[in-house]
């Protein structure tokens, strides 16, 4: 698979795609994937954004004669991103805040200064974090060191840290981003994840010693706020889309929208429809991204035949069909996603591993168990 060294590490190609979703080898993959350099897919931004489901990841990899019990590993990895999204389909604007108890024992609501500028002392997490500013990317193990070190060392609440690795994040998931930092602070989970530098060193090939992390996990879990991470920062982030020109709708078809979070070039492909890629400001005012993540989304959009992008709000879209012969609600055409419920008209469900697991479920096991045993029935 591809390395993190690698120029082009993402490319937005739609065959590019495919082809990485080919090369997929889920035995390795599940021996080696907690190591950075491990055997990962490096899908993950394509599966944020829509452009590829996971249950196509799935069948595709089933299709190569694995049978699901050998690479079980594998399928939870996937199942785990779906899990999140019906937590969020039930939790709504609460994803953001405590989903099962008050984060214990934070101090503040800001981050530490040292994450935002790479200055930890733990050299390969600052050279993560440094690659992260560049690719938009980190590896998951890395994810969870960095969300250990801010709420578990740092005491910070984990909103805003969580904030700022979503503003960077290719892959940005909303529903992902806020329940992994909650696992790791001890709010969406039994007790809070630590690590320490001899896990680091393990799965980095590092072998630092003798940093603020060098101690057993008895001592990290009861030792004060290190001297590195004391200093915090607040943080402004913003994101900046192109200015657009009011598209002019052709009335007498529907128009699908496409975001941030469905960008399939496959979905209703052959019909004859308005598409428009809908940036809306509302949308990144409330979830801030970077310029290169607006980037990534707009170069992934055109893989989309006839896709018109338009940064600004979908009640403008609407206001042409006013007095067009169709109806509002069998006119606009969208995703079923809980960030865009507000979108009108017609939603089409998602193509979902398990379609049969909507609600809540406490742990993802139980949903788990619930997906495994509805297919089974089939």
């Amino acid at each position: 698979m591809q390395s993190l060294n690698d120029l082009n590490m993402f490319p937005t190609t739609y065959d590019l795609v495919v082809e990485r979703i080919n090369a997929i080898n889920p035995i390795k993959y599940a021996k080696t994937r907690n190591f950075i350099n491990g055997d990962v897919t490096y899908l993950s931004p394509y599966l944020s954004r829509g452009v590829i489901s996971v249950q196509q990841v799935k069948e595709a990899v089933l299709q190569k004669g694995f049978k699901p019990y050998e690479i079980e590993k594998f399928l939870q990895e996937l199942a785990w991103r779906e899990y999140y999204q019906r937590v969020w389909q039930v939790k709504k604007d609460n994803l953001f805040t405590d989903l099962k108890q008050t984060q214990p024992d934070f101090l503040h609501h800001q981050i530490p200064a040292a994450i935002v500028t790479a200055t930890t002392g733990i050299q390969v997490i600052d050279d993560q974090i440094n690659s992260f500013y560049s690719t938009g990317y980190l590896h998951n193990h890395i994810r969870m060191y960095l969300a250990a070190m801010v709420c578990n060392n740092a005491k910070s609440h984990w909103l805003t840290p969580a904030k700022w690795m979503y503003y960077h994040l290719l892959d940005g998931d909303l529903a992902s981003n806020s329940c992994s930092w909650q696992w790791v602070a001890g709010s969406f989970s039994s007790k809070k994840y630590y690590c320490n530098q001899e896990n680091i060193n393990k799965y980095t090939s590092s072998n630092q010693r003798h940093t603020f992390l060098d101690h057993s996990y008895e001592h990290i879990a009861t030792m004060p706020v290190p001297n590195a991470l004391e200093s915090t920062t607040t943080l402004d982030f913003k994101t900046n889309l192109p200015p657009t020109p009011v598209p002019t709708l052709d009335t007498s078809k529907p128009t699908l929208l496409y975001n941030s979070y469905n960008l399939d070039p496959l979905w209703r492909a052959t019909e004859n429809v308005n598409r428009v890629l809908l940036l809306e400001p509302s949308h990144f005012k409330n979830y801030p991204v970077s310029e290169k993540v607006i980037d990534f989304i707009i170069s992934l959009s055109k893989n989309i035949d006839g896709i018109i992008m338009y940064a600004g709000e979908v009640d403008v879209l609407t206001k042409q069909y006013e007095n067009a012969d169709l109806k509002i609600s069998n006119t606009f055409i969208s995703k079923e996603h809980p960030a865009f419920e507000y979108y009108p008209g017609i939603k089409d469900s998602r193509d979902w591993m398990f379609p049969n697991t909507e609600g809540y479920y406490p742990s993802f096991f139980s949903f788990w168990k619930k997906g495994i045993s509805a297919k089974n029935k089939k």
